[in-house]
């Protein structure tokens, strides 16, 4: 199915990675959103399940080994030109864990970084989408929730 103008919606995963406070953004080389900075992810593929897939994107476009920890939203991302539909997305964000692997922007991310609250939530020279941020916050919030309740349970 081809991703500009489909017939029907393409499902893909997305990737809040939260480690140390910051969450990691990748920089998009291909469109939709080329040049901006969003959470790593990509397309499920046909017969791949969808936690397969987040793990799978993650390594393929940053070189970590991730754990994926809980879904954070489904939400569907629609790119109009005109009176036609160019993208149609609905995609699982998941919040995850490193495990392993070497940082490295690779496949259609041309950089990663990481990036801490303060510059997702302030007008900084990142180009981010506001349904990114929303996502990004949703995640650090759920680990810093995870976070504690390990601590208490020590």
């Amino acid at each position: 199915m081809l991703r500009e103008f489909p017939s029907a919606p393409l499902l893909g995963v997305g990737a809040v990675i939260v480690e140390a406070g910051r969450v990691l953004l990748v920089r998009r080389g291909t469109e939709p959103l080329k040049g901006h900075w969003s959470l790593p992810g990509g397309l499920v593929e046909l017969g791949e399940g969808l936690l397969n897939a987040v793990i799978r994107e993650v390594s393929e476009e940053t070189g970590l080994v991730v754990e994926p920890v809980e879904l954070i939203e489904l939400l569907d991302r629609v790119h109009r030109e005109a009176d036609r539909i160019r993208y149609h997305y609905v995609i699982a964000d998941y919040l995850c864990r490193v495990k392993g692997g070497k940082l490295l922007a690779a496949s259609d991310a041309d950089a990663v970084r990481w990036v801490e609250r303060a510059e997702w939530n302030s007008h900084s020279a990142l180009q981010l989408d506001p349904i990114t941020v929303r996502v990004m916050e949703a995640g650090w919030q759920r680990a810093q929730t995870l976070g504690k309740e390990t601590q208490e349970r020590r």
